[in-house]
């Protein structure tokens, strides 16, 4: 049986390029939904929650399609670090995570609307900063835009100047879990490009 047309549900071009990694034909549809921002759920309930709401926004105009959806969030202190509103918080993020380890976690949600099939999981990956003053955070910030990006760094942009050391998937920390994704992918009957191996960014 053909797999429908594949539709990924965010404009974030790291999650793009993450998902030709597996896959070479797809739509790119940003999804309108609200996000929901209650810690109280937990760091992997609101990641996976977030995005069924963005897989199913637009599942709903594209019923035939397979939608994926994902949200990403750095968690510390039992608290989510999205993205910072401007570099005064940037800088404010960065200090909160020097020198400690963090969460980062992404929820996906699988919809197709035709069917009502849906499948969704998320990915957890332990970060560890190195200790950060003043100045290294004011050089960081120089030369990496980061206000698109959740905890206010990416991993792939001059990461090693603030990471000691990653505990899991280090393309969950961009946005998309590709190992756990392929295989739900391939339970999807969606034809998989070869693997290959990547480095990322915290998502959004």
């Amino acid at each position: 049986m053909t797999p429908p047309p594949l539709v990924l549900a965010s404009a974030s071009p790291r999650r793009v390029e993450l998902l030709r990694t597996l896959v070479p034909h797809f739509q790119v549809l940003p999804s309108d939904a609200a996000e929901l921002h209650d810690a109280g759920l937990g760091v992997r309930p609101l990641c996976e929650e977030n995005a069924r709401l963005k897989a199913a926004a637009v599942a709903k105009a594209h019923p035939g399609s397979l939608v994926i959806g994902a949200d990403t969030l750095v968690w510390i202190d039992g608290q989510p670090l999205g993205k910072p509103a401007d570099l005064t918080e940037a800088v404010a993020m960065l200090h909160r995570l020097s020198g400690r380890e963090h969460q980062v976690v992404t929820g996906v949600c699988l919809i197709h609307g035709a069917t009502g099939r849906c499948e969704g999981f998320s990915d957890l990956t332990r970060v560890r900063f190195r200790p950060l003053d003043d100045a290294g955070i004011d050089r960081y910030l120089a030369a990496v835009h980061t206000l698109d990006k959740a905890g206010g760094y990416a991993l792939q942009q001059h990461g090693d100047w603030l990471v000691e050391s990653v505990t899991g998937s280090r393309s969950n920390v961009i946005g998309l879990p590709v190992e756990a994704l392929r295989e739900a992918l391939e339970r999807w009957g969606v034809p998989m490009s070869p693997p290959a191996g990547c480095v990322g960014a915290p998502g959004g």
